[in-house]
């Protein structure tokens, strides 16, 4: 087994058993992995004290529910995420994910943040949500991650999904926000078929946001345009298609610290209630 490095001392939990996340295994038989009928959820821990585990926990309900996934052990993921953590250890920053199969496996690891480039370029993919998967968190991302591969053949670093109408919604696991003017903030609805992204809302909760459909045309005249997520946080956008941008945009500069004061808030509350 060819196991990189920074692998090599993430942790998991499989069905209540501790172990190096490189030997966590589930059968092949289970649907989960044979056809990818799973949800999972991921977010980030800081220095040993995990961010929005409430909201990341409340999603994967959501996404369980939707996909008539029954008899998730809510208390048992609870405890285990504090498990794992404490497994893991408190020495750096990295993320954590869990994943409930169709077999009725569940599985939480930990994970090493990929380092992101400091702004990134995105080429359109036309892509079309499956409405019965409409803000669902599940394994099914052949569609996703296809679209990234498409853009790398472009020449690109990851995708902009945009509905053949032109409708932009959202990179593969990234939510967008973009400002038309250098002042104001725009970003896709959920109704467009978009992930609930608990970054996307923790930036519409801190600063002033307008949330529209907008077409592809319009993105292309942005000042300035970011993606984000738990794992990237906010990563400037330096051109879409042929269209280049400024980076960092003053807009994107002040989302990074709004997130930035959110997440030491939080972790902040979070330790004093535990005292």
């Amino acid at each position: 087994m060819n196991v990189t490095d920074s692998a090599q001392h993430e942790m998991a939990i499989v069905d209540s058993e501790l172990m190096p996340a490189v030997e966590a295994t589930i059968p092949a038989i289970d649907e989960g992995f044979l056809r990818g009928d799973s949800v999972f959820d991921a977010f980030r821990v800081y220095g040993g004290r995990p961010f929005g585990v409430e909201e990341h926990l409340a999603r994967l309900g959501r996404s369980a529910e939707g996909m008539r996934l029954e008899g998730i052990d809510f208390a048992a993921i609870e405890r285990e995420i504090s498990e794992l953590i404490a497994a893991r250890g408190a020495d750096e920053d990295y993320g954590l994910r869990v994943v409930c199969t169709r077999g009725g496996h569940r599985v939480l690891m930990t994970e090493s943040v990929k380092i992101f480039p400091p702004s990134i370029g995105l080429a359109s993919v036309h892509y079309r949500p499956n409405i019965v998967l409409d803000g669902l968190k599940t394994l099914s991302y052949g569609g996703n991650v296809q679209a990234n591969r498409l853009a790398k053949e472009k020449g690109f670093d990851e995708a902009l999904l945009v509905t053949p109408e032109g409708h932009v919604l959202e990179a593969p696991t990234a939510a967008i926000f973009w400002s038309p003017d250098g002042e104001q903030l725009v970003t896709p609805p959920l109704e467009a078929g978009i992930l609930d992204s608990i970054t996307r809302s923790v930036l519409i909760d801190a600063l002033e946001v307008e949330v529209r459909s907008t077409m592809l045309e319009e993105v292309f005249a942005a000042k300035e345009a970011f993606l984000c997520s738990s794992v990237r946080e906010v990563q400037p956008i330096d051109r879409i298609d042929d269209h280049k941008m400024p980076v960092p945009g003053p807009r994107t500069t002040a989302a990074k610290q709004a997130l930035a004061d959110a997440v030491q808030a939080r972790l902040a509350a979070a330790a004093a209630n535990t005292v």
